[in-house]
């Protein structure tokens, strides 16, 4: 067969995950099982490759976690959960596990009505005119998110957006919150489960990063440089001969969590850890895309060229093996403690105020 017809007889078997359990499978046809339109380029037949043993490991995972979660009403962290969240956590049972670990359904039980009456509650015009601005530049590469779609989750992207300005006024609206709730909907399919993990993420786990001096943000991409310059120093040394800032090349992955920038599954089975294990997976992310490509970094001569090399290091078979990729994050940063990331994130911050 030519590499065409190849190509084309892969792209027609490539499978859909569905929420149903992992035997539940239909053909693509372009678009992926959460509605995002593949690009031209994408390689079909790599990809059935990687599916067909990644589906093993998704089977597998999906028993074990059905035995794990059977006769349980919500889950708690464990370290027999760690271990079961760090090795992937299937579809079906994703919102669940998140919404456990993350504290989002305690919160959720014990304020019942409480989004509901966040909508109700006084307009603000400045508000909702900010979130409608950025309805349609939200995954317009989602066929969900259409104006034509039946439902459209535009609605429910922007109830959930509006109810969290509402509930936290020193935030309001930022972008980069939108994708970020566009994917939680897309994975609970539910308002107020979104608005609560919501809630979690911006409130809790990514404190200051969408408050409008976004210290929290410009704060723990200063700790990623002092990372790189302990962990890896002729990365640092790269950057500081070409005077780049970390904010120009890391800002996105931090401020949307890595969604628009890493394939989807791979960003799904970070936000597992990141709402089990907090900010420091974040850090791990970012320290093992540069640690798997210094050699290539280190090629750069120019600003220019630093900054294409960092857009370059999250595409490729190695972000979208999934699986691999999550096993590097905990094996090549080496250690990474809280306590590590609490002294440096003290140190920068303090240095970030004496600048103004």
């Amino acid at each position: 067969m030519e590499p065409a017809g190849r190509s084309q007889a892969a792209r027609d078997r490539v499978p859909r995950w569905d929420p149903r359990g992992p035997d539940a499978l239909r053909p693509a046809q372009g678009i992926d099982p959460y509605g995002f339109e593949r690009p031209e380029d994408f390689d079909y037949a790599a990809y059935e490759e990687y599916f067909s043993t990644y589906l093993v490991i998704l089977t597998r995972r999906a028993i074990k976690w059905s035995k794990l979660l059977k006769g349980s009403s919500s889950v708690q962290k464990s370290m027999t959960v760690k271990r079961y969240i760090r090795k992937g956590v299937p579809l079906e049972h994703r919102a669940r596990v998140w919404m456990g670990v993350s504290g989002a359904q305690a919160q959720m039980d014990r304020n019942p009505g409480y989004y509901h009456r966040l909508l109700q509650g006084e307009r603000n015009d400045s508000l909702e005119e900010a979130i409608r601005t950025d309805m349609n530049r939200t995954f317009p590469d989602n066929v969900k998110f259409r104006k034509s779609a039946d439902p459209c989750l535009q609605k429910t992207l922007y109830n959930v957006l509006l109810a969290y300005g509402h509930h936290n006024q020193g935030v309001g609206y930022c972008q980069g919150m939108n994708f970020i709730a566009g994917y939680l909907i897309l994975i609970t399919k539910n308002e107020e489960e979104s608005f609560w993990l919501l809630d979690a993420l911006v409130g809790r786990i990514l404190p200051d990063y969408y408050s409008p001096a976004m210290l929290g943000l410009k704060t723990d991409q200063e700790v990623l440089g002092e990372l790189v310059r302990t962990k890896l120093p002729a990365v640092a040394a790269l950057m500081d001969g070409h005077g780049v800032l970390w904010t120009l090349v890391v800002s996105r992955w931090f401020i949307c969590l890595f969604v628009d920038i890493l394939p989807v599954e791979t960003v799904l089975r970070i936000w597992d850890c990141l709402f089990n294990e907090g900010s420091k997976i974040i850090f791990r992310v970012a320290l093992t895309l540069i640690k798997q490509h210094q050699a290539f970094i280190l090629e750069a001569t120019s600003l220019a060229d630093i900054c294409e090399k960092f857009k370059e290091i999250t595409k490729g078979s190695f972000v979208s093996e999934c699986h691999t990729f999550m096993q590097k994050i905990f094996s090549e940063p080496g250690s990474l403690s809280m306590n590590t990331i609490a002294r440096l994130r003290e140190s920068c911050r303090a240095k970030l105020l004496a600048q103004g």
